[in-house]
């Protein structure tokens, strides 16, 4: 399915320029059809799921006809659709909704992990020790355990079916080395990523080793990601992510930005196949350790 979050931003482009276009206030607009100016800026901004009779008022308000009228009511259909995830509702988490709705319909995701395994290569037993983790440092759970695992599942079936996205993923060695999770679960995760990858040739992860020498330029803040999807018409799109929150870039010159941190970590990278290499020798590594202790 085409991804509802990016059609909410397309919608937002559309109605916005259509607006001004026509010179238009959006409180004039908001008066006209008889809803708050909080519903015409949240609609404006893609911050919320559209209701198609306010598209359509919206529409015929601001003399949209023919095939412009058409196309801009397709996007608000398909902004408006539900995904599996919504099913989930806050069980599931904030952030990995967000993550399955726009995994559902990306051509391609890349990324670079900073602090984490990527959630698209997760055991659930690792999983499992994340959430204690959090629970030690005494985070309150914006979601339910059990609940999040099952659609971290969910979001991993989707991405490697037949039809899924191409990914390449960039993982920085120091995660294997200081993730404070038991020795026992990590190595069992390092082998799950290698059975995972082996077996899914659309997907690939590069790890970047701590030794490794970048070309010259700044490093990138935190740890992001990129999409693109299927639609030319549809924006790059970035999630940077911090220990709370993530921020959506669609503006050009900030997508570019990321694009170069992107490129400037994979050349740094080991290739696929030494990743795959790197990742069992670390488990057999971290095995043997957690049998000396």
């Amino acid at each position: 399915m085409t991804s509802p979050f990016i059609r909410r931003r397309r919608l937002a482009t559309e109605l916005r320029a259509l607006r001004e276009e026509s010179g238009m206030t959006a409180d004039e607009l908001a008066r006209r059809i008889y809803r708050s100016r909080m519903t015409v800026s949240k609609l404006e901004n893609g911050r919320t799921r559209p209701d198609t009779r306010d598209i359509v008022k919206i529409l015929r308000i601001l003399g949209a006809t023919g095939d412009k009228f058409n196309a801009i009511l397709e996007i608000a259909c398909e902004a408006a659709e539900r995904g599996w995830w919504d099913s989930y509702g806050d069980a599931m988490g904030p952030r990995q909704r967000m993550y399955a709705d726009l995994e559902s319909g990306a051509a391609t995701i890349r990324g670079y992990n900073q602090m984490s395994i990527p959630g698209l290569v997760q055991s659930p037993e690792f999983t499992q020790a994340l959430v204690e983790m959090d629970k030690i440092e005494g985070f309150e759970l914006g979601y339910v355990p059990e609940r999040n695992a099952e659609a971290r599942l969910k979001r991993q079936e989707a991405v490697f079916r037949c039809e899924g996205p191409l990914g390449e993923i960039i993982l920085d060695e120091f995660v294997m080395k200081r993730l404070a999770v038991p020795l026992p679960v990590m190595a069992a995760q390092l082998r799950h990523m290698v059975e995972v990858l082996t077996r899914e040739p659309r997907f690939a992860i590069r790890v970047l080793p701590l030794d490794a020498r970048l070309s010259p330029g700044r490093l990138p803040p935190s740890g992001f990601m990129l999409y693109t999807f299927p639609d030319p018409a549809d924006p790059v799109l970035v999630v940077a992510e911090n220990a709370t929150t993530c921020l959506v870039h669609t503006e050009p010159d900030e997508v570019a930005e990321y694009e170069r941190y992107f490129q400037r970590l994979r050349e740094a990278t080991l290739p696929a196949l030494e990743s795959l290499s790197l990742l069992a020798d670390t488990a057999d590594r971290l095995t043997e350790e957690a049998g000396n202790t």
